[in-house]
């Protein structure tokens, strides 16, 4: 249980694949301008990054070494499918909202890095959690960067204006430029927290010795 645990963690922090791995950052720009939105693509994404990895787990025996990445995305492709098909029916204006990035994910190299480094090499439980880990990871990046965008940019969080009607929102939030000097300061400070982390586990392992 705790090496599944590991196996999740890894994706929230240490290879988290917007602040740690600067993996997929063309939706972290495109779809965080409100929470709303950078919410739905962060879970459409831990869906099609989860799902893919046990399907490749499962059939990774099966598969031969030189047509695995055809195989891979062909994979990624028919969940991804099925999501847009999903969202299109009962949530018709979040599909129209996103519609354009869903059809991206199927080239998300996060996605196909994770089938081809872990799926492919290990059994399905561990690949369920690795892919629901990093799906999670980059949920939950995709939804602090659209918070902070849409609290200076709109004043609000989820529609909902938080800050009054007196505030005097900061535009270049809710534009390419905001997304990447918040993209820029979280990983700055990812690196940092990491360094520091990596610091202490020296100092106790040279304690331990």
């Amino acid at each position: 249980m705790k090496n599944l645990w590991d196996i999740f963690y890894k994706g929230l922090f240490d290879q988290n694949p917007i602040f740690r791995l600067a993996l997929s950052l063309c939706p972290a720009l495109a779809v965080t301008s409100n929470v709303t939105n950078a919410l739905a693509m962060g879970l459409s994404v831990m869906f099609v990054i989860t799902a893919n990895n046990v399907v490749v787990s499962i059939f990774r025996r099966w598969v031969n070494p030189k047509v695995r990445v055809p195989v891979y995305i062909t994979s990624i492709a028919t969940i991804v499918t099925v999501l847009i098909l999903t969202l299109q029916a009962y949530l018709p204006d979040l599909y129209k909202e996103l519609y354009l990035y869903l059809n991206l994910i199927v080239v998300f190299a996060i996605i196909l890095a994770r089938a081809e480094v872990f799926a492919a090499k290990n059994p399905v439980i561990p690949s369920f959690f690795d892919g629901l880990g990093m799906g999670a990871g980059f949920a939950g990046a995709m939804v602090f960067i659209g918070i902070i965008r849409e609290i200076f940019g709109n004043g609000s969080i989820m529609g909902v204006n938080i800050l009054g009607t007196s505030y005097d929102p900061a535009l270049i939030m809710i534009l390419p430029p905001g997304g990447f000097i918040v993209i820029g300061l979280m990983i700055a400070s990812f690196n940092l927290i990491g360094e520091y982390q990596d610091k202490l586990k020296a100092a106790k392992q040279g304690s331990d010795a």
